[in-house]
């Protein structure tokens, strides 16, 4: 009877260790298909930020070859930091930037601009001229400082 129960203990234990050891390679398995998929993932967010960096760029680029209005590419720059989550990171690199968006971001285009009041509409060309003025130089000098933007770090 004692060698019964050592066969069937061997047995149970054997089959618990077998058992064991599917569950393990299983989780590693799982383990390597997570890992693969956030490199994947972390790939596809790699890219995405060096598109909408490169975008940066070249709006910046257009901005100092006069193919870009000042307030159309501070408003297109601004936003894609805002993409990027690096408004408050890059802010304080580009004052003049964000000064300008801050005067400008909530201005009507296109076809709600049209349904403004001549009055309204020429108010905010004000602001947004005079913001302009005031800021162009140093606008052109940051965009300058972004034609070859890196970010020291992203989050």
């Amino acid at each position: 009877m004692t060698t019964a129960l050592l066969v069937l203990g061997f047995i149970i234990i054997t089959a618990l260790a077998t058992y064991a050891t599917v569950l393990l390679l299983r989780l590693r398995k799982q383990t390597a298909q997570k890992l693969k998929r956030q490199q994947e993932l972390d790939e596809i967010n790699r890219a995405r930020v060096d598109e909408h960096l490169d975008s940066i760029r070249y709006i910046a680029t257009a901005m100092l070859e006069e193919r870009c209005e000042l307030s159309e590419g501070v408003m297109r720059i601004a936003k894609l930091f805002g993409i990027l989550s690096m408004s408050e990171q890059v802010a304080s690199q580009f004052p003049a930037i964000f000064k300008h968006f801050e005067v400008i971001e909530d201005h009507p285009i296109m076809a709600e601009r049209k349904q403004l009041e001549k009055k309204q509409r020429m108010k905010l060309d004000f602001a947004r001229m005079r913001s302009e003025a005031e800021l162009e130089a140093a606008i052109l000098e940051e965009a300058k400082q972004l034609v070859n933007f890196t970010p020291t770090h992203l989050h």
